[in-house]
Formats: C-alpha cells, sequence, structure tokens
C-alpha cells in the first residue's frame, strides 16, 4: 500500500541518518505551498478538505472539495482529510473509471477501494483524520508531513529558508518535538537542528523552548533505552545552546538536574555521554557559569568522565575544561574538587604501576625505590581522600545523603572515610592539613612519574596541567587559611552569645586566630613548578603553555624575580626552565617544516636544549637565559667559523619565536648586538655532595668549623646562612661571562633514608641530562663538592666510552672541594658498623683502596697530562661532628683526609681550620675558597675563548 510504503521510508530514512549515510528523498527546490501543507499539518495535527464553491481550477475537478495535497515521490500527491459538518462519503459510484483514475488523487482512490462502510463510519467521524495508513488502521499525516519537512530541510539551503519564513514563529517545530509519536519527535529534532545549524537564517524566539523540549525528549529517550533518539534530541539541544544566550540561561536555571539524571542513567552509551559533556561545555564556559554548588553536584560526574575507562577523548577533553573552569571561578571553595582530582590522579596512576617483583644488583635498588615511591602514593591517596571528606564534611548542613558532592565522595577513594563520616559530629577544617596533604600528593606523582614518560603522557592526559596552573598562578589555600583566621577570631563572640543565651557557660574547642596553622602553600608551589619541567619537556604540554599567554607572563615575571612573593630559587628556575623548553622546542618544530628535519650532533643530542627537575639554572633573570639555542654561542675548541654564523642565524631565529609566544612587553626580544654582549662564552657547572643540594651546599658560612645538625643523615642539611647562595650572589656579578648551572641528585649515607641508585647509574642519569641540556657545546668547567667530584669524574669516564667527545673536549676544567679521590673515612666507617648504619650502596663504592675510584682518578690524570683540562683541589683541615649527644658530647672524624683529597696533579689549597662541609662555604669574597676558584676560572676563560 501506498501509505504504508512511506511510513516505511519514514522509517528507513531514520534509521539512515542515525547511521549518517541519509540522502535527502525530496527535492532542493520544494514548492511553497508543499512546505506550508507539511507545516500546517504538524501545527493543527491533520490535513483539511474544506467544501466550497465549484471552480476548474480546483484540485478536484471542479467537485467543490478543496485539499492541501503535497507532491511526493515523482509527482504522487497524498492528501488528508478533516471532519466537516456533513458526511463525507468515499462513493464516486457515479464517475467513470476513467474520471476516477483521473480526478481522485491515488491514495484517496485507494481508501475507497479498500475501505469497508465501518471504516468509512469511523473515518467521517475522526476527530483528527488524516492521511490514512490502510495497513494499520491509523492516522499518518503528522509523521509524515514531519519526514518530508525534514528531508526539505537537508536538501537545500533554500528549502530551509522558505521553512523558516513559513514558521517564524517555530511552533511547528514545537509542535513536532511535543508530538506523541517517535518519529515526530526524532525529525522534530532533526529540523530544528538543521535550522539552527545554517547561521544564515535568523533565530526566533522559540529557540529556548526548544532547547528546554529537546532536553526533556533526550531524557525520556534515555530512560526508555531509545538511545538514537537521546542522541538526535541532544544534537539539536547543543546547537541551540550553542547559538541562543536565551536558551543557555533557561538550561541554567532549569535543565541541569535533568542533564545530570541523563548523564547518570546513559554511562554505558558513549554517544550520549559526548552530547552531554559537549553541551555542559559550552553552558560552562561560555556567557554563564556553574554555580559552586552546581559545580559540586556535577564535580562526581566530571571526574568520572575524566578518569573512565570507556571515556573518548571528546569526553575527557570535554569533562577537563569544564572544571577547569569550575576552579577559575571558585577558587578556595572549589578546593575539594581539585583535591578530589589528584587523588583520583594518584589513584589511577597506583592501578597502571603495578610493583615489579625484585632483582639483583642496579634492578634490585631500582625496584626498592620504585616500590617505597609506590608505597607512599598509596599512603598519600588515603590522605587525600580524608582531606576531601573531612572539608565537604565540615560544610555539610544538612543530611549527608543531599551534600552536594555525594556523587564525588561514592567514588573510591572517597567511599570509605564518607561512609564513616560522623553525621552528628563533622570534623573541623583545618586547611594546614589539607594543603599538606595535597603537597605531598605532588611530590608522590613526581617521584613515580619523574623517568617514565608514558606516565608522564597519561597523566597529561588526565587534566593534571590544569591542576598544576591553579598551583602556581593561585593562592586557594592561602584564602583559605585567611577564611579559618576569621572563623577562629569571630568564634569566641558566637559562644558568648550562646552561653549567655543558654544562661551556662560553654567551653569552645575552637581554634583561635593564634592557633591556625599556616599552609605550606610554597612548597605546593615549587614542587607543582618541579612537574610542570619534567612535563615541558613533552610537545603536547609545550603546545598548551605556549598557547596561553597569562601562564606564559606569570612564568616570565617568576623567573625575572618580579613576583614579590615568590623569592624560592628553585621555583625561578624551574620557571625558566620551562619557558626555554617551550619556546625552542616550538622553533624548532616550525623551522624542521620549513627547512626538513635535523638530527642533532654528532654525539646523538638534540639540536634544541631541554631542561628538566635535576639541572637548575642560576640567576635565571640574566639575558642570556632568554634566548634558546643549543649552539647559538658555542665556542668549541673544533669548531669551524661556519658553524660560528650558522649559530648566530639560529640565535635570531630563537629570539623572534620568544617574542611571539609571550606578551610584547617582555624583554624578550634583544638586538643582535645587545645579545653579542650576552652570549656566555663558558659554563659552569656546581655538584653537590652527600646529603648536600643544588642550593644549599652553595651558602655561605657562618663558621667554617661547625655545622647545626647533630646527625649524620642531616650532615649539610643546615650548614652556613640559610637563605644565601654564593655562585648567585658573587659568581655572576664576578664573572658574568658564564653561564651557571647546579645539579641535583639523591644521596643517602645510610639505608634508613631510604634507597638511592649507586654511583654508576647517578653519574648515567645526569650524563643523560647534561647532554640533553646542551651542556658540552661550549667550554664547562665543574666546581664539586665531595661526592659531587667522583660523579663529575664518572660522567667524564662513560661519556669518554660511549663516543660523547664534545662534552668531553669541551670540559676545561675541574674544582674539586675535599673530594675523596681515594675514599673516605666516612665510607669505612658504616662498613665496620653496616649492622647499626646499613650503609647505602653509593657509601660502599667510597672506601678507602677502591679499584674504582683508583681507575677514574687514572683516567683524570691522563686528561689533565695531556692538556685537556685543568685541576683545582681544595682540602679541609678539622674534624666534622657526625652525631651529638648532650653535654656537649660528639663524634668527630676527618672526613677526607688530605692525601685522598688530592689526587696528584693539579693545584691543591689546603684551607685552614675548615671542616668537610664548609670546605665549599665560604665566609666572606676574600675567602681563600672563593677567591682561589674566581682565579681559576679566570684563567681557564682567558685560555680556552
Amino acid at each position: 500500500m501506498l501509505v504504508a510504503a512511506i511510513m516505511d521510508i519514514v522509517t528507513s530514512n531514520c534509521e539512515c541518518v542515525e547511521k549518517e549515510s541519509f540522502k535527502p528523498w525530496l527535492p532542493g527546490n520544494a514548492e511553497m505551498r508543499d512546505i506550508a501543507a507539511a507545516v500546517q499539518v504538524i501545527e493543527e495535527g491533520d490535513m483539511h478538505l474544506d467544501e466550497g464553491e465549484r471552480n476548474d481550477d480546483d484540485d478536484d475537478g471542479g467537485r467543490g472539495m478543496k485539499g492541501i495535497g503535497i507532491k511526493i515521490l515523482e509527482g504522487t500527491t497524498a492528501i488528508g482529510l478533516s471532519r466537516t459538518s456533513e458526511h463525507m462519503t468515499l462513493d464516486h459510484s457515479n464517475d467513470t473509471p476513467s474520471e476516477l483514475d483521473r480526478d481522485t488523487p491515488r491514495t484517496f482512490a485507494l481508501m475507497n477501494k479498500h475501505g469497508s462502510s465501518v471504516e468509512q463510519a469511523n473515518l467521517s467521524a475522526a476527530v483528527v483524520p488524516g492521511l490514512w495508513d490502510d495497513l494499520h488502521s491509523q492516522h499518518v499525516a503528522v509523521p509524515f508531513a514531519t519526514w518530508a519537512l525534514a528531508n526539505w530541510a537537508m536538501a537545500s539551503e533554500i528549502n530551509r529558508s522558505h521553512i523558516e519564513e513559513l514558521d517564524r514563529d517555530g511552533e511547528a517545530v514545537m509542535c513536532a518535538l511535543l508530538a506523541p509519536e517517535r518519529s515526530v519527535k526524532w525529525h522534530g529534532s532533526l529540523v530544528a537542528r538543521l535550522l539552527l545549524e545554517d547561521h544564515n537564517l535568523p533565530l526566533n524566539d522559540s529557540v529556548s523552548d526548544w532547547a528546554s523540549s529537546l532536553l526533556s525528549t533526550a531524557s525520556h529517550a534515555s530512560k526508555n533505552e531509545d538511545i538514537s533518539l537521546s542522541q538526535m534530541a541532544l544534537s539539536a539541544f547543543i546547537v541551540a545552546v550553542e547559538r541562543s544566550h536565551q536558551a543557555r540561561r533557561t538550561v541554567m536555571e532549569k535543565g541541569l538536574e535533568l542533564m545530570r539524571v541523563t548523564a547518570k542513567i546513559t554511562s554505558k552509551h558513549q554517544q550520549v555521554q559526548e552530547a552531554l559533556a559537549k553541551a555542559l561545555e559550552l553552558l560552562s564556559t561560555e556567557d554563564s557559569h556553574l554555580s559552586i554548588e552546581e559545580s559540586q553536584k556535577w564535580s562526581g560526574i566530571l571526574l568520572s568522565w575524566v578518569f573512565g575507562k570507556s571515556s573518548s577523548n571528546e569526553i575527557r577533553s570535554s569533562a577537563i575544561r569544564i572544571l577547569s573552569c569550575i576552579l577559575e571561578d571558585h577558587g578556595p571553595s572549589s578546593v575539594p574538587i581539585s583535591q578530589g582530582w589528584l587523588a583520583l590522579l594518584l589513584n589511577d596512576i597506583l592501578v597502571s604501576s603495578k610493583p615489579s617483583s625484585v632483582k639483583e644488583g642496579i634492578d634490585k635498588v631500582k625496584t626498592q625505590i620504585d616500590q617505597s615511591n609506590i608505597l607512599s602514593a598509596g599512603q598519600t591517596t588515603n590522605q587525600l581522600a580524608v582531606a576531601v571528606v573531612n572539608m565537604a564534611g565540615n560544610w555539610l548542613t544538612g543530611s549527608v545523603d543531599t551534600v552536594p558532592l555525594a556523587d564525588l565522595l561514592s567514588l573510591d577513594p572517597f567511599a570509605g572515610p564518607f561512609k564513616n563520616l560522623k553525621k552528628d559530629n563533622p570534623p573541623k577544617l583545618d586547611v594546614a592539613d589539607s594543603a599538606l596533604a595535597t603537597l605531598k600528593g605532588i611530590k608522590a606523582l613526581t617521584e613515580i612519574c619523574a623517568e617514565d614518560s608514558l606516565l608522564q603522557d597519561k597523566i597529561t592526559d588526565l587534566g593534571l596541567l590544569c591542576l598544576l596552573r591553579r598551583y602556581l598562578l593561585r593562592d586557594d589555600y592561602e584564602k583559605l587559611a585567611a577564611i579559618e583566621a576569621y572563623d577562629a577570631s569571630r568564634a569566641p563572640e558566637a559562644q558568648e552569645r550562646v552561653s549567655s543565651t543558654e544562661g551556662e557557660v560553654s567551653s569552645s574547642n575552637a581554634n583561635t586566630p593564634s592557633s591556625v596553622r599556616v599552609p605550606p602553600t610554597a612548597h605546593i608551589r615549587r614542587h607543582a613548578a618541579r612537574l610542570l619541567a619534567i612535563l615541558s619537556l613533552l610537545p603536547k604540554v609545550q603546545k598548551v603553555i605556549a598557547a596561553d599567554e597569562t601562564w606564559c607572563n606569570w612564568l616570565e615575571d617568576c623567573a625575572d624575580g618580579k613576583i614579590s612573593s615568590i623569592n624560592d630559587l628553585k621555583i625561578r628556575s624551574y620557571a625558566r626552565a620551562i619557558l626555554l623548553n617551550v619556546i625552542c622546542h616550538q622553533q624548532i618544530g616550525i623551522d624542521s617544516v620549513n627547512s626538513g628535519p635535523e638530527n642533532g650532533s654528532r654525539d646523538g643530542t638534540s639540536i634544541c636544549p631541554s631542561y628538566d627537575d635535576m639541572i637548575f639554572l642560576i640567576n635565571p633573570e640574566r639575558p642570556h637565559w632568554k634566548c634558546c639555542g643549543k649552539d647559538q654561542s658555542s665556542v668549541q675548541k673544533d669548531k669551524s667559523s661556519s658553524n660560528e654564523v650558522g649559530s648566530t642565524n639560529s640565535d635570531s631565529t630563537a629570539v623572534t619565536q620568544v617574542s611571539d609566544v609571550s606578551d610584547s612587553s617582555k624583554s624578550f626580544n634583544v638586538s643582535n648586538n645587545d645579545a653579542d654582549s650576552e652570549i656566555p662564552q663558558m659554563d659552569i657547572v656546581f655538584v653537590h655532595g652527600l646529603r648536600g643540594g643544588p642550593y644549599k651546599t652553595w651558602r655561605i658560612a657562618e663558621d667554617k668549623s661547625s655545622t647545626k645538625s647533630g646527625l649524620v643523615e642531616k650532615i649539610d642539611e643546615e650548614a652556613g646562612k640559610l637563605g644565601t647562595f654564593w655562585p648567585g650572589e658573587w659568581l655572576s656579578a664576578d664573572f658574568p661571562q658564564a653561564r651557571l648551572f647546579s645539579l641535583k641528585y639523591k644521596t643517602n649515607l645510610t639505608q634508613w633514608s631510604g634507597a638511592s641508585l649507586p654511583l654508576q647509574e647517578v653519574s648515567s642519569m645526569l650524563l643523560k641530562k647534561l647532554v640533553a641540556a646542551g651542556i658540552g657545546s661550549r667550554p664547562v668547567v665543574f666546581v664539586t663538592h665531595s661526592l659531587g667530584g667522583l660523579v663529575v669524574k664518572q660522567m667524564l669516564f662513560k661519556a669518554k666510552a660511549e663516543n660523547m667527545d664534545d662534552l668531553v673536549n669541551n670540559t676545561v676544567g675541574v674544582v674539586f672541594y675535599s673530594c675523596p679521590h681515594f675514599g673516605s673515612k666516612l665510607a669505612d666507617m658504616p662498613w665496620r658498623m653496616g649492622l647499626v648504619l646499613r650503609p647505602a650502596p653509593t657509601i660502599g663504592e667510597l672506601r678507602s683502596g677502591s679499584p674504582r675510584l683508583v681507575q677514574l682518578n687514572d683516567f683524570l690524570r691522563r686528561l689533565h697530562k695531556k692538556q685537556m683540562l685543568q685541576v683545582l683541589s681544595f682540602c679541609e683541615t678539622k674534624v666534622t661532628p657526625i652525631v651529638e649527644g648532650y653535654g656537649g658530647w660528639a663524634f668527630r672524624m676527618e672526613i677526607v683526609p688530605i692525601e685522598s683529597a688530592y689526587p696528584g696533579f693539579g693545584e691543591l689549597v689546603v684551607l685552614e681550620s675548615t671542616d668537610h662541609i664548609n670546605s665549599c662555604k665560604p665566609l666572606s669574597r676574600s675567602d681563600p675558597s672563593y677567591t682561589e676558584t674566581l682565579e681559576f676560572l679566570r684563567k681557564l676563560k682567558a685560555q680556552y675563548t
């Protein structure tokens, strides 16, 4: 039957569109009367046949019947009937067959031929008669008209223009969206989407009503598991929200709860989740934003989208952008969400990082370190979960089940602590403890991912950059602490009012302003900067930072010391390293596209220097740090003049790129003449020793023969004046021709402080990072203390063995402060008392007479004999306190005697009344431990540059 066939087409049409393989059945130049007929049918629910005067021009051949016809399928006309005041008969017995065939529409004739008298009676008495489906005995005018309208809308822009003109108030589309038939809703949603996607058409006033109806349709369809209808309705809903401010406003006021319900019941349907995520992103990132209560209600769903195993990249990206806006909009109030995000990140990484079985040798030590990091991260995850639950409980005003963060707290690892939350006595908010948990979380994440590029890539995809940006640029915990202090100051007044009302004195255990602890925000920022420095070597991270002008400007101001609240030298170094990583690699990417790929230098190093968290840039505000490019100022001993010309061109290009990435007001872009005067002629690398650090080892001394610490594991923890750093304060001014670096690596005296890598592994790791940073492309001098001297010797030995000639050939000098070239008495003692002190592997390699130490010294002796490098050694003369007890008792020893501090070649300076820890800490600029080093550097500069 014709109508049945048409309905089959309508159904198959729907399925094809759902599969995105549909091509419109109807022409792109539809007649206005046909579109008008469809619009009228949809609005009024039927098609009309009106009796009127006989007219030979009428469609019925002048029989006094007027109707609305829609010409489809190569001219076939479909009509509908309406109830009239008189009985309408379908009997044309007086007409000849030829007249019937000529004058009667096909569908009308078929209905007359096959219809019984009962059917005719039903038809004449129908309240909403219309196009008749003789197969299913039902009227299908509205479904058919909606199908036709959707096909016309898809066929051409002209058709869409006619539809919009005939339905200016949007009533026809609205009627289709509210219709009970599924196919009408589906095609009505398609018509709405097509009209809204056409930006040449004006928006009508019903778009906000469309949006509400589309969302309702999607929700009901989802409950009935009609996913295809839900998808179509949501696709139109997204366009409505995108184009109409009023639609966004309406949904924000009335539709967010419905969206949440739909998101929960369609968690297994990725396409619906994608549509909801996209719609919520449009709602929360445009001119309207989620309130803090709505943000908390959505946080569980958003974070489930981020960490869901079935979440697509589109869902995850939308969720991350929404969460980022929430953190930006609500600041301190969003801390439970950001903290929960961090906890879920750690939890996800722990699931991915299953500890491997313990092996022997170096692998055994690495496994121990990995296991220790994973164990610590697990404990930190639990602390973060408790902190999130406690903060949510502190803000609780009603039932636990109605807390806005309930969906978030139902996730693992929050579910356990949330279940144990005391409803009648919620825990007090302690901002310092909450901030400390966040600090531990960042540190744990860094330790696990520092050397694992796959995990780094994963945590980046899970939105870590949004958290790091927040930790660096904002002070949420400081603001929370201020709120806590204010509340504590008001508590006595509130308590007095309660006491006076009750007529008795009530004790209060609330905090007082003086008892509010300061959260470790500076440490949070430092470790966030460290983790960002590690991640900034990833191309995807470089693109994100380069595109964020606010972030780039903050990093530049931080590196230049222009942010008054940030005086931490490590943070400033990290900021400059991040900028150099971002800018240089972005420029290299542009150059490689323009001029083809480059393979780097002959020793396998990258063209562009890469700075990670173990290499610190001293005085990062200096002009020479604002230009990137490994070879821009290279003065290798074997470098040709042609290479120097190439370096100049590379420098000019690099400076231009910096100017493009950052604010034009910044002083990145310098002229070539000015740049030439600032080009460093030498690199100086400081390497600390046992229990030292990149900055604390090189402090200015207060007393050359004492330390503040009485424990062997804190041997270099507090020596010297806190906050001082002579390489940055003195050497950079007295010797401005050099770039200054300081290295960091982990060392322990005993295994009680945790596992640490042996000397060879430490040296190999640092060598790789030095070469990646471009150190060795110009003359380099290493300034070392204690074990640091052996680390440098081992690095040079390995570089020579692996043909890294640039670093070996360009190392022109080494300064040794109390270096145990032939072993240390400190290393001998733990081996005799091994059961007590459990010496670390590195200490075992420092025993007196170690063959490995003799081999390394002979290697350096040969380089010195060939005049490839110069050596300056310093020797301590006083014993160093190792363990101090009560009553002034102390165990002291000479850690590196003179026979071990002098390698047998080069210059030796004996430091009077100086112990091991203070040998590298000058009292003043006139101290021999500084003046001799400065003179040594000046001689090398004159000789090699």
